[in-house]
């Protein structure tokens, strides 16, 4: 019987992308995703490698931004065929946070969710706006006939079942309730939070912040998810996440969170 192709989603922030090319480049040869989604480049458009992206065999878009946030999609020996870049509903507001394409048949929506603090405040009012915006958008990709997934930095941690410390982290815009019951308002959707379907309750973190060896000592965070519609959900085969790119020198404190799945 021949065996069933695999695809490989992954969803990573880079957390500055010129600081961390070389980590991006070993993960990329070394694990060979398929579709890539990139938060946090920290670069303009202008500073984006697409050379050293295109050598290792990568097509790619990006939406870039001076200093903080930043957006990229890539595709292992295909360009991305973009759709969108910036959610609907605020005009006004330049932040790099979304970017939706094409790739490898399927539509890829990467996201980088503000993170919200300090809270209460004007960053946690946008936090919350950008969440409905995702929300309002996000209807019409559940529902496609084709395989969706929105994957990225949400900066939300779904239950005290995915963090090391709840009660440390309580005030946390991270972990708040109205956060937590949009992320839940999303799922209702229909979204499947792929890494919860394969792992169960097992304790799983994707970020770990720079403090105190809590990258070796593993008391992390479970922010970056890849949320599958009905039609790519049928097809997931298995899930994790690449600690050993955390673990290098110099690292970011997110490491890539991935899912494979039957290539349909």
């Amino acid at each position: 019987m021949a065996r069933t192709r695999k695809l490989k989603l992954a969803t990573f922030n880079v957390n500055g992308i010129g600081t961390r090319l070389a980590h991006l480049l070993a993960w990329l040869e070394q694990e060979k995703p398929d579709v890539v989604a990139l938060q946090e480049l920290k670069a303009v458009d202008e500073a984006f490698p697409a050379a050293e992206l295109e050598a290792a065999g990568y097509g790619a878009i990006w939406q870039g931004q001076r200093s903080w946030n930043g957006v990229a999609l890539l595709g292992r020996g295909t360009m991305p065929v973009e759709s969108r870049r910036g959610l609907p509903g605020e005009p006004a507001d330049k932040q790099s946070r979304y970017l939706e394409a094409a790739v490898h048949g399927i539509v890829v929506a990467g996201i980088y969710l503000p993170n919200g603090n300090p809270q209460p405040g004007p960053k946690f009012d946008y936090k919350l706006r950008w969440i409905r915006r995702l929300q309002r958008h996000a209807r019409s990709l559940v529902a496609l006939p084709h395989p969706a997934v929105i994957m990225g930095d949400f900066n939300v941690v779904p239950t005290d079942e995915d963090i090391y410390d709840p009660k440390g982290w309580r005030k946390d815009a991270l972990l708040q309730p109205e956060v937590r019951q949009a992320f839940e308002e999303l799922l209702e959707q229909g979204w499947t939070d792929a890494v919860r379907k394969v792992h169960g309750d097992k304790r799983i973190y994707t970020f770990w912040d720079y403090f105190r060896q809590h990258a070796e000592r593993d008391r992390g965070l479970r922010i970056d998810h890849l949320l599958l519609n009905p039609v790519l959900s049928k097809r997931l085969k298995g899930a994790g996440v690449d600690r050993w790119v955390r673990l290098q020198d110099k690292a970011s404190d997110h490491a890539p969170t991935w899912i494979e799945v039957s290539a349909g």
